[in-house]
């Protein structure tokens, strides 16, 4: 049977964390089911890049390393599959949504937090969750 992939995006706040405990519920509900936590390093990236290149693990900062630790523990504890991915990019909502949408990664959900703040039309969803949930084509959760 083929693995569901569950990409949560994860930048260490609040609304990242709650995002994380829903995809984990989502994932005990079917079998075979991985949870893909993806970080955007925006320091790492270029406005010209395409494509966003995978960082290295050892090449994580220690904020990465504590953000992947952090959801490998909660996912470790519940039982459910974990992979960590850090990507270089230049705007996070372009690089998860650019993630999901990349046929090779086989993102089947989205699941990200918002934190509601921006702009008055951004006022029910964050600007970046609210960029991922038009651009992804793939299901997008969002989690207030």
């Amino acid at each position: 049977m083929k693995d569901k992939r569950i990409m949560v995006c994860l930048d260490g706040s609040k609304s990242s964390i709650r995002a994380l405990r829903t995809a984990i519920l989502f994932a005990r509900q079917s079998k075979n089911t991985i949870i893909i936590g993806v970080h955007s390093d925006v320091s790492k990236g270029s406005p010209r890049t395409f494509s966003n290149p995978k960082i290295r693990e050892e090449n994580w900062s220690d904020e990465i390393k504590k953000i992947m630790q952090f959801a490998s523990d909660k996912c470790k504890t519940r039982r459910v599959e974990f992979e960590g991915v850090a990507i270089a990019g230049h705007n996070a909502g372009m690089d998860l949504s650019r993630f999901a949408n990349n046929k090779k990664n086989r993102i089947d959900q989205v699941v990200i937090g918002s934190q509601g703040r921006g702009h008055a039309k951004e006022a029910f969803f964050g600007s970046v969750s609210n960029f991922v949930l038009h651009k992804a084509k793939v299901p997008v959760t969002i989690v207030k």
